[in-house]
């Protein structure tokens, strides 16, 4: 099934938000949302880092064996990740000690192998940096989402800098793990709801979320 461009752009933001719905990436997305701008920072890394091996992929996809798929895609991303970790290093150093071993940790992440396996592996370039860039924005704004809250409440500061009131009775709760966990489930539960859950696909293929990735091949298995 064919989509447009917007369509593939957009639909990481709500829909097939790849935290939210999908539900990849939850080691960052907890251990990072504490802090807003550590979380837009982490977002926009992965973004880049998704954007970039998506086009890659895509490009060598008809030249890389289909038994070594998952090393040489790893290796791809693994490249990106040096490169964005060494930019951050150069002029972001504090951004850069604030991710810590998680900025590495990009190169295993399931959201960038998710879409390496499930769409850059079959679509055209074009398509693939789209896809980057659509559940890029999805991963970053739900980061910041749960970081504003727990930032805000947890710790009574948003973006470091302390909000009355709040800095001197913050919910300390919130920027623990526990907290992060409540936050992350009151999330899931609100876009489930705006969305109204996973419908049962219609139509087969034609109603399937996934079908322009899987392109039918899973409905032949069964």
């Amino acid at each position: 099934m064919k989509r447009s461009k917007l369509s593939i752009l957009i639909r990481g933001l709500v829909r097939e938000n790849p935290v939210l719905v999908l539900v990849l990436g939850t080691c960052p997305t907890l251990a990072i949302s504490t802090s807003v701008s550590a979380a837009i920072g982490m977002g926009l890394a992965a973004t880049a880092v998704l954007i970039c091996s998506n086009a890659a992929i895509s490009a060598l996809r008809r030249a890389i064996p289909e038994q070594v798929r998952i090393p040489c895609y790893i290796v791809l991303i693994a490249g990106f990740v040096s490169v964005v970790s060494m930019l951050l290093e150069a002029y972001a150093y504090s951004l850069y000690e604030a991710l810590g071993v998680y900025l590495s940790l990009i190169v295993v992440n399931c959201i960038i192998l998710g879409r390496a396996e499930m769409f850059a592996s079959k679509n055209t370039v074009l398509d693939s940096a789209l896809d980057g860039v659509g559940m890029g924005l999805g991963f970053t704004l739900a980061l910041t989402a749960m970081a504003a809250i727990r930032e805000v409440f947890g710790s009574g500061s948003f973006l470091g800098y302390p909000i009355p009131w709040l800095s001197d009775n913050p919910i300390s709760i919130l920027s623990m793990a526990p907290g992060g966990f409540c936050i992350f489930g009151c999330m899931i539960a609100l876009v489930n709801k705006l969305t109204h859950g996973k419908k049962k696909p219609q139509g087969g293929c034609a109603g399937c979320p996934a079908a322009e990735g899987c392109q039918g091949k899973e409905c032949e298995a069964k």
